[in-house]
């Protein structure tokens, strides 16, 4: 490894979801209660009577697997869908010793009067690790999300939530579940949470709380498919490969801005020390949004093609002998990165191996970029801009206040404690895989395609994302060779495109192509 672990702490921060932690108050203790079933007649909330922390050695003394059942209808493009939402929490237990693991909190989307042997269901996380899956649940594909306006900053707050347009539920059935200590998903003794706060621990537990769905609901002869955002990426990798050997054949893995090794990532690194190659086309595309590069670009797709093939020929190359020798790039080299990207020329003068943390807060004088989503700026020193990255923070209070008031009002879940939105595991974080410091899954996903040549695996990338640039993810999933069931799509917007109203739009239309084809 390059660097060490210790040295490079403070970047692996950078790169992964974390999110400001939000309340929750310690265990408690209730008679277990029998899973919710599907087709009720009739709306049944449930009032929680557990208390959830998303603190690292905090466990339930007892847990249940009670939840809320109500009854909706979403009208999408004239048809009209009529849906169960279940609210509540299901027991992942060992698979070998049935000993509980953990009470993972999900809201399971279920289409009326489907067959479930053809009717595909999809698991939804975020990432971080320590994130909530909140961002997927209200701003991507359920049958309601927030109504955010990106990359614009002056809607007011907080956002109306809306039908959604873009949902999925005509194409599967929706699982959206919160990581243990996240949400409200907490560990059962003699486990606490920070039992699974790492790399392996973290995707057996989702693996058995799969199965445990699946098995619960009667959907084993489903279609199944997993949607992981960022740290996703990693989990969603090792998770396949654990369900195929578990017996579990899934369909398709659709990677939502992931991250897949971490050692290919130079923001995981000190400015300086890894190659930046990949981050170049999320440069140059974030340069055109901004009107700054010479020529100016509107066909954000061209230019992202014109930009890798630069960086194979002559950019990476150079970056790579200028790690080696230091040496200073030569004028001409420069003056064709002004034009390319828009960042200056003291910049790649400075450190030719640009640094996404430079780009992000230098690009513009005054102005720091969102790292998230490129487009969303904020000025220096102003409130926006005070956590360091303005497309995170102008979403999250909205994202935040109304999934508690959702839960409650709309799924009729009500809980002794808040929703925790993240949780602190990034800062104990078990990061070591496969005899490795940090995570590279590329060989898991290869384990999982060797174990189901038919997996179909999607890879969705927003053009102006910092934290996990779809560049690098192209070059990472070109050690597979050539598989004939992998897709990747790249839209206008950030880690989160989903929330661009085009870029959504965009991102549904291509998502059931994906599914009609892993079904087929």
């Amino acid at each position: 490894m390059p660097v060490s672990l210790k040295r490079t702490h403070s970047y692996l921060l950078a790169i992964t979801l974390a999110l400001a932690a939000c309340g929750g108050g310690g265990g408690g203790g209730s008679t277990p209660t029998q899973p919710t079933q599907p087709g009720n007649p009739a709306d049944r909330g449930f009032s929680d009577p557990l208390a959830y922390s998303s603190s690292g050695n905090a466990s339930l003394s007892v847990a249940n697997e009670g939840a809320a059942l109500t009854h909706h209808s979403l009208n999408l493009g004239g048809r009209v869908i009529d849906y169960t939402a279940t609210a509540g929490h299901l027991i992942a237990s060992h698979p070998q010793t049935s000993q509980p693991k953990a009470a993972f909190f999900y809201v399971a989307y279920t289409a009326k009067n489907q067959d479930v042997r053809t009717r595909p269901v999809t698991f939804f996380y975020n990432g971080g690790p320590g994130s909530a899956s909140v961002w997927l649940h209200l701003g991507s594909y359920g049958p309601k999300r927030l109504q955010v306006g990106y990359p614009a900053t002056s809607q007011p707050q907080p956002f109306p939530l809306v039908d959604n347009q873009e949902s999925l539920l005509d194409t599967s059935d929706l699982v959206f579940v919160d990581a243990i200590g996240a949400g409200l998903s907490q560990a059962i003794a003699p486990h606490t949470n920070q039992t699974f706060w790492g790399v392996d621990a973290d995707a057996e537990a989702f693996r058995d709380f799969v199965t445990r769905y699946l098995a619960v609901n009667q959907r084993t002869a489903s279609p199944k498919f997993i949607l992981g955002e960022s740290y996703g990426g990693v989990r969603s990798s090792v998770l396949a490969d654990l369900l195929e050997a578990a017996g579990t054949r899934m369909n398709g893995v659709i990677l939502l801005s992931p991250i897949l090794n971490y050692y290919s990532n130079c923001a995981v690194y000190s400015p300086g020390e890894a190659n930046c190659t990949g981050f170049l086309p999320t440069y140059a595309n974030t340069g055109a949004h901004f009107r700054l590069t010479n020529p100016a670009q509107t066909d954000y797709a061209a230019y992202a093609q014109q930009m890798r093939s630069y960086a194979a020929s002559t950019y990476g190359p150079a970056v790579a002998s200028w790690l080696g020798s230091r040496l200073p790039p030569s004028n001409s080299l420069v003056d064709q990165l002004v034009g390319l990207t828009g960042a200056r020329a003291n910049l790649w003068q400075a450190n030719l191996s640009l640094h996404p943390n430079t780009y992000q807060f230098q690009l513009i004088t005054g102005t720091v970029l969102g790292r998230y989503d490129a487009r969303v700026t904020a000025p220096q020193g102003s409130a926006l801009a005070s956590e360091g990255d303005p497309s995170s923070t102008f979403i999250t209070s909205s994202f935040a206040s109304t999934i508690r008031s959702y839960l409650t009002s709309q799924l009729k879940y009500t809980a002794q404690t808040s929703y925790a939105i993240s949780s602190n595991a990034i800062q104990s974080w078990n990061w070591q895989h496969d005899g490795q410091d940090l995570p590279d899954t590329l060989p898991d996903l290869a384990a999982a395609l060797q174990q189901n040549p038919n997996l179909k695996i999607m890879v969705l990338h927003g053009y102006n994302d910092l934290a996990t640039p779809f560049h690098q993810t192209e070059l990472d999933l070109a050690r597979l060779g050539n598989v004939p069931g992998l897709r990747i799509h790249n839209y206008e917007g950030g880690h989160m495109m989903y929330l661009d109203d085009a870029s959504r739009v965009r991102t549904k239309a291509d998502l059931v192509t994906f599914y009609a084809s892993a079904l087929n």
